[in-house]
């Protein structure tokens, strides 16, 4: 499941109704990201969170699908947040459930590290020397390369309903 929304989320109720319902899962990952008050050295006000409507979704759900293709998942969610947002908000949501652990884990890691190398969101910081906008890391980059690319025949999302709904 993908959702971009300006809305806060709350954790453990994202949790809850990812899991509801699904015995099968031995295992839940998570990762929240959220806004750092200095980045560059710099103190971050700050920062605006822009992306392109249909094709973020369209991407966000392409790497979810590969998750998907690449481990035993029973469930997943991505939630990316738009909008300003200041030190200590929450950005982003990652949650894989699986009946093992180490699919769990693995495949929240891969999440996040594809979406901040893949998912086609701008982000401006604001700062005491004013706003710029956030150039892509390196070390982003590199995290991302070590689960490989996307193949040409990726699978695209599916209008399959999630295995934990079946």
């Amino acid at each position: 499941m993908i959702r971009v929304q300006r809305e806060d989320f709350d954790l453990g109720k994202e949790v809850a109704a990812l899991t509801a319902g699904n015995p099968k899962i031995g295992g839940v990952a998570t990762f929240v990201g959220l806004v750092r008050d200095i980045a560059g050295g710099e103190t971050v006000e700050a920062m605006t969170l822009e992306h392109y409507p249909g094709m973020t979704e369209k991407m966000l759900a392409r790497i979810e699908a590969e998750a998907q293709a690449r481990w035993p998942l029973e469930a997943s969610l991505v939630i990316h947040r738009t909008g300003r947002l200041e030190p200590g908000d929450q950005i982003v949501l990652v949650v894989t459930a699986s009946a093992h652990r180490q699919a769990a884990l693995e495949s929240c890691a891969f999440l996040i590290d594809w979406l901040k190398t893949q998912a086609p969101f701008w982000k401006q910081e604001e700062t005491g020397a004013g706003a710029q906008w956030v150039e892509a890391r390196a070390s982003d980059d590199q995290a991302a390369a070590r689960w490989g690319k996307v193949e040409a025949n990726a699978p695209e999302p599916s209008d399959k309903k999630p295995k934990a709904a079946e």
